[in-house]
């Protein structure tokens, strides 16, 4: 019995699968998660530039925001099956050869249709690795050093978006947009330098049968409801197609939910929210991203086109929320280790709401300062509740259903946050019209009345993930 008990100490030091170099495993995917989400969020501060240059409006060039998650959401749930049908490896490598495809034919554009095509390429390489960085690192770390990983990992995730726009209006300053997707390229080639030499697989390969039919359902339920929410913002929420897709999309995915659960051998085994820690922290994630997609897509627009701010001076105003993110994001996934994820969750979320609400109360001559506190404290909140969040759910599961969890988790949290975007432009919109029926004709004002919209929306999100969060329990001692 002695013995037994003397083993268990020994058995929390080892990690689920033995790694000589663990850090340079991640490397590869770590590198190319980053560039995947600094994508998500980069073309933001481009977007007023591209709707002039490509002669597109509001409502059709947020498809370079959405069709890229849209796509990521569509792949996600197929992250699991691929892992048991192809070596972590392979997947890996796989992914960043398509990203650099996908970074190339954008970069080459000679109109939108084959920028957006370039940029859903892009998506199926992200939809790859998201799941995989979490998966790996759940089984090559040890549990006493799991926090800090998914800390690690959780900077990767909110970093990237933090700092996209910065970066991105510093490149727009000095040259055009078509230099955000070449600067991809050198750091796809050192990623995948990193996979080649040094990722090992870290499951088995078991070729299992391919539910063909729950992909088709998969694709056609996530793609109808984030194209319903898109079209909404042009068309309006009382239109017939909107009406439509979404109808399509939800009646799709009970019928693709009801089969998951009833297969013996699901694609995405969504038995895992059975599990209340897990239901809860990747609820709590898929809000947290909905708050940080939602923001970051309404903050650069709000500064170009409602303060008539240069979008190289744009990217600088962000940057102390980009910096902020970094820190807190790298805090936070120790904190779990320490305290758990109750009270970093439910402090994050009521931080998120203050730096919302600020960005709501905004006009057409608010102080650049302002915007930086706002920025920054929305930048504290999100980061602090995401980590904690999402380490709580995940470590609720165990065994085989852990891949699935990942790819769980992501798949929403992309499809939520696409969802957002759409809802944030539909709201811009909504906004928009609202001041120019009570007679304004400035456009700039029009514009910031918008986004007032869109950030209550971000605040209504907040508020919700605050609620949820006081069902999280407190730590183990």
């Amino acid at each position: 019995m002695d013995s037994v008990q003397s083993s268990q100490p020994e058995m929390a030091k080892k990690a689920r699968v033995e790694v000589e170099h663990p850090m340079l495993a991640m490397m590869g995917m770590l590198i190319g998660g980053f560039v995947g989400m600094f994508s998500e969020t980069s073309l933001n501060i481009a977007l007023p530039q591209l709707m002039a240059q490509l002669n597109v409006s509001t409502a059709t060039v947020q498809w370079l925001v959405t069709g890229y998650m849209l796509m990521v959401g569509i792949v996600l749930p197929l992250s699991s099956i691929l892992t048991k049908w192809f070596t972590t490896r392979q997947v890996i490598l796989f992914a960043l050869i398509d990203f650099t495809v996908g970074a190339i034919i954008s970069a080459s554009a000679p109109g939108f249709g084959v920028l957006l095509f370039g940029r859903m390429i892009q998506g199926i390489a992200t939809g790859l690795i998201l799941p995989l960085m979490f998966t790996v690192a759940m089984q090559i770390f040890p549990p006493y050093k799991l926090g800090a990983a998914m800390g690690m990992v959780g900077l990767v995730i909110m970093f990237a978006p933090a700092v996209g726009p910065t970066l991105a209006g510093i490149v727009l300053g000095v040259a055009s947009w078509r230099w955000i997707f070449w600067l991809f390229v050198p750091f796809l080639v050192i990623a995948f330098g990193f996979a080649v030499t040094s990722l090992k697989n870290i499951a088995e390969v078991t070729r299992p049968k391919v539910d063909f039919l729950s992909i088709i359902l998969s694709t056609i339920g996530f793609g109808s409801l984030v194209l319903g929410v898109s079209m909404a913002s042009e068309r309006g929420w009382g239109s017939a197609a909107v009406i439509g897709a979404l109808v399509l999309g939800i009646l799709v995915l009970a019928w693709y939910t009801h089969r998951q659960l009833t297969m013996e051998k699901p694609i995405l085994n969504l038995r895992a929210f059975a599990i209340p820690g897990f239901r809860i922290g990747a609820v709590l994630v898929m809000i947290n991203f909905g708050i940080i997609l939602s923001a970051m897509y309404l903050l650069p627009m709000y500064i170009q086109k409602g303060l008539l701010v240069p979008v190289a001076l744009t990217g600088v105003i962000m940057f102390p929320g980009g910096v902020m993110n970094a820190v807190v994001s790298a805090v936070a996934g120790r904190l779990y280790d320490q305290v758990g994820a109750q009270k970093p969750a439910r402090i994050g979320f009521i931080i998120s709401m203050v730096g919302a609400l600020m960005l709501a109360l905004t006009s057409t001559s608010t102080a650049i300062w302002y915007i930086i506190l706002a920025h920054v404290i929305l930048m504290i909140g999100a980061p602090l509740a995401m980590s904690p969040s999402q380490t709580h759910g995940l470590n609720a599961l165990t065994g085989p259903i852990a891949a699935d969890g990942s790819a769980i988790m992501n798949t929403l949290q992309q499809i939520v946050g696409a969802i957002s975007t759409a809802i944030a432009t539909s709201l811009l919109g909504i906004g928009q019209a609202a001041y120019i029926a009570n007679g304004a004709n400035h456009a700039a004002g029009a514009f910031v009345n918008g986004t007032h919209y869109g950030f209550y929306f971000t605040f209504i999100l907040a508020l919700a993930g605050f609620l949820l969060a006081l069902r999280l329990p407190k730590a183990e001692k």
